[in-house]
């Protein structure tokens, strides 16, 4: 299962969060955010060695300036969680970018959104519905998930806390490729509690 720690913006935080078993770390190029990091340079925010994959979140950015963005930042992945359309997604995986395209679920006709966007990207992710994009803190009914019928894997978001470890445990679903963690795991905006993602991801690793 892949782990993602998404949200992430200090270096010392990064370096600790990074000696964890996790897969890949996710940075936030959304000025509106309070975990952005438009205005850190990559110096400044990458500790030397970092083994997991860097994963840009962007919402409703232009293709140029996400192509700008992975390649100044090293992103092996772009999350897009706005409006981006299945042409845009087409584009910049044709230009060698692999990416992860975000649905706000609430209901089961959400995944009907997907369809379009099959073979067009490498992971879906699906999070909570609400007024922002993202980082709500709460949860969507799990159960939903059986309505999801398509052959792109995703990774599940939105609500993921230290007490979460079962009910993700439970999850059955041959699609689900890994999690998403991050206000769930939280000090502050941006800073991750290590104590409380290791015991987490020890025990969901089971």
């Amino acid at each position: 299962m892949i782990v993602k720690i998404c949200g992430m913006r200090e270096k010392e935080n990064i370096l600790a969060v990074s000696s964890l078993d996790i897969q890949w770390m996710g940075f936030i190029f959304y000025a509106r955010s309070p975990r952005s990091v438009t205005e850190i340079e990559p110096g400044s925010l990458f500790p030397a060695g970092m083994r997991q994959r860097r994963v840009g979140v962007f919402v409703d950015a232009s293709p140029e300036y996400m192509m700008r963005i992975a390649n100044a930042y090293r992103l092996d992945y772009l999350q897009l969680h706005g409006h981006e359309s299945p042409d845009i997604c087409h584009t910049l995986r044709k230009r060698g970018y692999a990416l992860i395209k975000a649905f706000a679920i609430a209901e089961a006709e959400d995944f009907e959104r997907t369809s379009a966007y099959a073979n067009r990207v490498d992971y879906f992710l699906f999070d909570t519905r609400c007024e922002g994009h993202g980082g709500s803190g709460r949860s969507f009914d799990w159960s939903l998930l059986s309505a999801y019928k398509g052959d792109t894997p995703f990774l599940l978001s939105g609500g993921i806390r230290p007490e979460s470890v079962e009910a993700i445990q439970a999850l059955k679903l041959p699609a689900l490729a890994g999690i998403d963690l991050n206000s769930g795991f939280e000090r502050s905006p941006g800073i991750k509690d290590i104590g409380k993602l290791r015991n987490f991801i020890q025990q969901v690793q089971v």
